[in-house]
Formats: structure tokens, sequence, C-alpha cells
């Protein structure tokens, strides 16, 4: 069964797609509507084309607003941490401020998955409820995107007396 938009007068059914005075309306099975821009002189700049955002985009969003929350110590698996250690050492290697974040990114939302290692100390819950909202701030603020979820798994727990850095040990490399 088809419906009337009354406000461009094209009709959409599920799984078709119909023209808009110059734009294209895009309806799946489930009913998820995508609106295009238009095309043509005559139309206005701000809904010409269609803006599209890399996963990598909202990675680096998120794990940036996951790392402004105090009691955050790092983000990610042992193993990305080590080799995130490995490559903050090489000269002219930059942080990975992705590490640890994994997302879905779809036309109009997106789902994230947080892993973070927190401070010896402070509560848990608390930080898991503040990196959430922080995310989902920023995510939403910077892309425009509905995020549907964000889950936080904390992998391990930064204790007072974990400093890796050797001070009086022999150093192979001078």
């Amino acid at each position: 069964m088809a419906t009337q938009d009354l406000t461009s007068n094209a009709a959409v059914s599920g799984g078709t797609e119909k023209d808009l005075s110059g734009g294209t309306q895009r309806t799946s099975a489930l009913g998820a509507t995508t609106v295009t821009g238009a095309t043509g002189a005559s139309q206005p700049a701000a809904t010409r084309g269609k803006t599209s955002i890399a996963d990598v985009v909202v990675v680096k969003i998120a794990g940036m607003a996951a790392r402004e929350i105090p009691g955050v110590y790092d983000m990610g698996g042992g193993l990305s941490r080590t080799i995130g250690a490995v490559r903050d050492r090489v000269p002219g290697g930059r942080p990975n401020v992705g590490r640890g974040v994994k997302v879905e990114v779809g036309e109009r939302q997106t789902a994230i998955d947080l892993d973070i290692v927190v401070e010896y100390g402070v509560p848990i819950t608390d930080v898991a409820h503040d990196v959430r909202e922080n995310v989902i701030s920023a995510v939403e603020r910077i892309t425009g995107l509905e995020v549907v979820e964000v889950n936080v798994a904390v992998n391990d727990i930064r204790l007072p007396d974990d400093d890796t850095a050797d001070t009086g040990g022999e150093t192979r490399v001078e």
C-alpha cells in the first residue's frame, strides 16, 4: 500500500525510490527513510548532495571523548595497548586515538563499543556512565548521527604501583 507524502506530492511505497521535486527519497523494507539532496541551480545549496560519515571519523570522536573523562587511564585490550606503546615510542609516530573503539555506522545511526582501562580507586560504574554520556554527546553534536548504544567494557585497572618506567635497569640502546 502506497502512502501519499503531502509536502512533496510523491507516492512512496516499501522498497522503492521516488522523485521528490529534485531530490530522492529512499524507503527500505523496514521503513527507514533517507532523503538525499536535490540537484539543480534552483534548489537551496544546503539540500544539494549527500553527506556520508566514515567509520574512522566516529572512531576518533568517540576515542577523544572517552579519554576526556577522569578515571580513564588508557583504552584498548592488552595486546592493542602493547602495540600502541611500541608505536608511540617510534620517532614520528602519533598516538592512536581510535585504539579500543569499534563502531558500526549507518546512514542515520551509529553504535559504539569501547574497551577502557580505569584508574584504581575510581568507581567503575560512575566512570562508565560518564564515558557513555560524553561519547554520546560528542558524536551526536559533531556528526548529527543518532547514537543508539555505547557499550563500555572495562578490560583492566591501573594500580598505583604499575609504573612501567625502568629507571635503574640496563638499556640496550643509547
